[in-house]
């Protein structure tokens, strides 16, 4: 299990924005991870006082820069740019949806090479319920 100051260090990301709580386990191939952000009142996505289902896709993908450094034996990923994003299943309105409890989220890792990765990933709520579901492609930036 991997916390805290451990965790946000795998992270690009600093403050409120660090959206991952707890890497529960992983491998080479794939990555789960908890949060109760979601819920938060001070959840930096939030607008209108809601968060939106879509915001979940940043929840996956930082699950995906985690695993990223934990295959790289902890080392951050270089920086790199969203270049794609494929949403398969939205099952829910919103997700700040106290019912759903802790949100477990997934990451696997689909294509690595030297110029970005492709992960799935997906929210599931506490009893099951596919919340959020889709891919993201990430190209790192090369400097020439």
């Amino acid at each position: 299990m991997i916390t805290g100051d451990a965790l946000r260090g795998l992270l690009p990301h600093a403050g409120a924005m660090c959206l991952l709580e707890e890497v529960s386990d992983w491998s080479m191939e794939a990555i789960t991870c908890t949060t109760a952000s979601h819920l938060s009142p001070d959840n930096p996505l939030r607008r209108a006082g809601q968060l939106a289902t879509l915001c979940g896709a940043e929840y996956g993908l930082q699950a995906a820069a985690i695993h990223g450094a934990l295959r790289d034996g902890g080392k951050a990923q270089p920086a790199g740019y969203l270049s794609g994003l494929t949403l398969s299943h939205i099952g829910v309105p919103r997700l700040d949806d106290p019912a759903f409890g802790r949100l477990q989220v997934q990451a696997r890792i689909e294509l690595a090479d030297r110029r970005g990765l492709i992960y799935g990933f997906s929210l599931s709520a506490m009893d099951g319920l596919l919340v959020l579901q889709g891919r993201g492609t990430i190209l790192f930036a090369h400097e020439e």
